[in-house]
C-alpha cells in the first residue's frame, strides 16, 4: 500500500492502472454469471443484466466519487422485479419467453426509467441522508426475507422444475418439486451448489487457487457437465422407469452470433405510468434500490483502506443516472453493489476504474463470444442465487440480531414474515411500526419521537457540546445527525454529545454515533459521547438500545478479621471490582456467644457493588482462599444503581492508561 492516497483522475487512472486492471478482470468473473443469473430470477432476457453492468460500471465512474464500489445488478432487487413482472402479466419466462412476458418486460423497464428520475432528483436535491431513517433491524430483516425468498424462487429451478407463485406457496411445494426434479439438471444443480458452499473454505487450502471465485469454478464444473448431458440438443432419456426430456431450454439464452447482443436492446412502454399500480413499483424500485445502494456504499466506505468517503448524494444521481440509461436500452435496475465491491477492495483495486474496467470485460466477452455463454446451465446460475439468498438470510444474522436485544429481534422477524406474507414496503412499514411501539412502551414521548430536543452550549473556543433531551431514536435521527454535522463537520468543531437526559438511545442511534465518531476522526476532529453511563442497556453489546432506569448490582458483604484486610483489597481489582468501602468492627461469631466470650475480636466490614459475573468469581475466591482457614461471613444481596458503567471493569488497557 502506498502512502499517497490514490485518485479517480487521469494521473491515478495511469498509477494504477496494473492493479485496477487486475481487480476489473476478477470481479469480471464474478459479475458475469451473477449478472445472467440475476437478471433470470428478475424475469428479465439474460442479457439484461449484462447490460446494467456494462452501463453501470462504465458511466457512473465519471459521476460519482465512491472509488471501490461496483455498480449492477443485485439479488436484494430481484423481489421486486419480479413482482412487477407478474403484476403485469409476466411469468419470468417459466413455460418460455413470449408475448406477455415481452410487454411485461417492457413496462418493467418504463418503472425502472421512472424510479431513476427520481433517483436522480433524490441526489440532487441531497436527500441522500433519508436513508438514514430507517431502522437497522427492520432493514435487515427485509434482507433476511429477500434472501428467504431467493432460495424459494430458485431452488426449482436447481432442480430443472418450471414454478412459479407466491413464496409461502412455493415454500408448501417444495417436497413436489423433490419427486419432479430432472435427474440430469437437478446433478448440475447439487454440484454447484456444493460448489459455492465448499469452495471458500476449500480455496484457502489450494494456495494460488483461491483467487479463482467460486462463481468461476461453478462454471468450469457446470459448463462440461452440461456438454456431457447434451443440453445443447433436444433428446430424452429414461431413469427407473420415467423419462425426462434434455434440450436448450435449460441453458442460457444468449445471442447466436458476434456483437448479435445489441439486437437485443429493448425500449421501455412508457404508457404503463398511467397506470396506478406501476407506481406503486415506481416507489417500491426507488425506495428499496436506494436504501441497499446507500448502505452498501456507506459499507464500502468503512473498508476502504485509505478511508475516502463517498458523497452519497452525488452516488445517487450517479445511480439514477445509470439506471435511466440501462432502462432505456433493456437493463435491469442497479445498485452500489456490495459482495462485487467487497471482492473488489480484496483483489487490490485502487481507484474507480476498476469498476470501470470489468464493464469493458463484459462488453468484451458477451459481444464476442455469446456462443459460449450460451453453454451455461441455467442449474448452475441458479446454484449461484441459493447461496445468495443463504447468506442474506445466515442463521448468524438472527443470532447477531438476538444479542443486540430481543425487542430488535422481534423487529427482525417481524420484517421478514410480513414480506415473505405480503411485500417488501408493507413489510418495512410493519417493522417500522413495531419499533414505534416499542419506543412508546420503553418511556419516548410521542412528541420527541420525530422532533430531537436538542440545546446547543459552546465549551470553548474549539468544542461544543449538544445536550440531547427526551430522545434519540431512529426517526428523529435525520435533524439530530444535521445539527452534529452542521457545528462538528462544517464549522470544523470538536463536538460532546451529551445523552444523560434522554429517556431512550435505540440501537440505530448507538450504531450511527460510531459511524460520525469516525466521520469526525478522519476529519481530524474530535466526537465524544457523554452519559450513556447513567443509561441501562438492555444487553451487554456495545450497540445495545438505552434507556433511563436503575440498573440491578450485586452487593457483597465481607466481614473478617482486619489482619485479611490488605489481602482481599489486593483481589478486588484483579476480579474487575472497581471500588469498595471498608469500616473497621468488633464483634463475635457463632462460637464466641455460644462459649459466652465477652472479648470481642477486631474485625473489618467491606462492601463490594459489582455486576453478577465479578460477584460470583469473588465468591469463588473467597471460598477457595480464606474460609478453609479463617472465619469470613459473606453476605450477597441484588442493589439497584443509577449508573451501570461506574461498576463495570475496565479493560486492562483502559486501567494502564489511567495508570500512566
Amino acid at each position: 500500500m502506498t502512502n499517497s492516497v490514490p485518485r479517480g483522475n487521469f494521473e491515478g487512472f495511469v498509477q494504477n492502472l496494473k492493479k485496477d486492471l487486475t481487480s476489473g478482470f476478477l470481479v469480471f468473473l464474478i459479475a458475469l454469471p451473477l449478472c445472467l443469473g440475476i437478471s433470470l430470477a428478475c424475469g428479465y432476457p439474460p442479457i439484461a443484466g449484462i447490460f446494467t453492468a456494462i452501463i453501470g460500471s462504465i458511466l457512473t465512474t465519471f459521476i460519482s466519487n465512491s472509488e471501490l464500489t461496483i455498480k449492477g445488478p443485485a439479488a436484494g432487487l430481484i423481489v421486486i422485479a419480479i413482482g412487477c413482472i407478474e403484476d403485469f402479466g409476466g411469468n419470468g419466462m417459466v413455460g418460455g419467453w413470449t408475448n406477455a412476458d415481452i410487454s411485461a418486460y417492457q413496462a418493467a423497464l418504463a418503472v425502472g426509467g421512472a424510479a431513476a428520475v427520481l433517483q436522480i432528483l433524490f441526489g440532487l436535491f441531497r436527500a441522500g441522508i433519508l436513508g438514514e431513517f430507517f431502522p437497522l433491524s427492520a432493514v435487515h430483516g427485509m434482507l433476511a426475507a429477500i434472501g428467504v425468498i431467493i432460495i424459494i424462487k430458485q431452488f426449482p429451478v436447481a432442480l430443472g422444475v418450471s414454478a412459479g407463485g407466491e413464496p409461502i406457496e412455493m415454500l408448501r411445494e417444495i417436497p413436489h418439486y423433490i419427486t419432479e426434479a430432472n435427474p440430469a439438471i437437478a446433478a448440475i444443480g447439487f454440484v454447484s451448489v456444493l460448489i459455492m458452499f465448499l469452495w471458500p473454505s476449500l480455496g484457502k487450502k489450494l494456495g494460488s487457487l483461491r483467487a479463482v471465485p467460486a462463481p468461476m469454478v461453478v462454471l468450469l464444473v457446470a459448463v462440461p457437465m452440461g456438454m456431457g448431458f447434451d443440453l445443447l440438443h433436444e433428446h430424452a432419456y429414461t431413469l427407473q422407469g420415467h423419462q425426462y426430456q434434455l434440450g436448450e431450454q435449460y441453458l442460457v439464452k444468449m445471442p447466436d452470433r458476434v456483437f448479435g447482443m445489441f439486437d437485443d436492446i429493448t425500449t421501455p412502454s412508457f404508457a404503463v405510468l398511467s397506470q396506478p399500480k406501476a407506481w406503486k413499483w415506481v416507489m417500491m424500485f426507488f425506495i428499496i434500490g436506494s436504501l441497499e445502494s446507500l448502505l452498501s456504499a456507506k459499507a464500502i466506505d468503512l473498508l476502504d483502506p485509505w478511508k475516502r468517503k463517498t458523497s452519497m448524494n452525488r452516488d445517487m444521481v450517479a445511480v439514477g443516472a445509470g439506471n435511466l440509461c440501462a432502462a432505456l436500452v433493456g437493463g435491469l435496475p442497479m445498485i452500489s453493489e456490495i459482495v462485487r465491491s467487497k471482492a473488489n477492495i480484496d483483489n487490490g483495486a485502487r481507484t474507480r476504474f476498476a469498476d470501470m474496467w470489468h464493464g469493458i470485460f463484459l462488453l468484451a466477452c458477451v459481444a464476442l463470444i455469446p456462443t459460449i455463454l450460451h453453454r451455461i446451465p441455467l442449474a448452475a446460475l441458479a446454484a449461484m442465487l441459493v447461496y445468495t439468498g443463504y447468506r442474506l438470510a445466515h442463521p448468524t444474522e438472527f443470532v447477531h440480531v438476538y444479542r443486540i436485544g430481543k425487542e430488535q429481534l422481534a423487529i427482525f422477524v417481524t420484517t421478514l414474515v410480513v414480506v415473505l406474507a405480503t411485500d417488501l414496503l408493507i413489510g418495512v412499514a410493519a417493522g417500522i411500526m413495531l419499533k414505534m411501539l416499542i419506543h412508546v412502551a420503553n418511556g419516548v414521548p410521542l412528541r420527541s419521537m420525530f422532533k430531537p430536543y436538542l440545546e446547543v452550549q459552546e465549551i470553548d473556543g474549539s468544542t461544543s457540546k449538544i445536550v440531547a433531551r427526551e430522545s434519540a431514536v431512529f426517526s428523529n435521527w435525520i435533524p439530530f445527525r444535521r445539527q452534529i454535522e452542521q457545528i462538528g463537520l462544517v464549522q470544523k468543531r470538536n463536538l460532546v454529545v451529551d445523552v444523560s437526559d434522554t429517556k431512550l438511545v435505540d440501537h440505530s442511534v448507538m450504531e450511527k454515533l460510531d459511524e460520525i465518531e469516525r466521520d469526525f476522526r478522519q476529519e481530524g476532529l474530535e466526537f465524544t459521547v457523554v452519559g450513556l453511563d447513567s443509561l441501562q442497556p438492555f444487553t451487554s453489546d456495545s450497540h445495545s438500545a438505552r434507556r433511563q432506569g436503575l440498573v440491578s448490582m450485586k452487593r457483597l458483604t465481607i466481614v473478617t478479621e482486619a489482619s485479611l484486610e490488605k489481602k482481599l483489597r489486593e483481589h478486588f481489582p484483579k476480579v474487575g471490582a472497581t471500588g469498595y468501602t471498608s469500616v473497621p468492627c468488633t464483634g463475635a461469631g457463632r462460637r464466641g456467644v455460644d462459649v459466652g466470650n465477652k472479648s470481642s475480636k477486631a474485625l473489618v466490614r467491606l462492601e463490594v457493588v459489582c455486576p453478577n459475573d465479578v460477584a460470583q468469581e469473588l465468591l469463588m475466591h473467597i471460598r477457595n482462599q480464606f474460609m478453609v482457614q479463617h472465619p469470613v461471613t459473606v453476605c450477597v444481596e441484588s442493589v439497584d444503581v443509577v449508573r451501570r458503567d461506574n461498576f463495570m471493569p475496565q479493560p486492562p488497557d483502559a486501567i494502564l492508561e489511567h495508570a500512566q
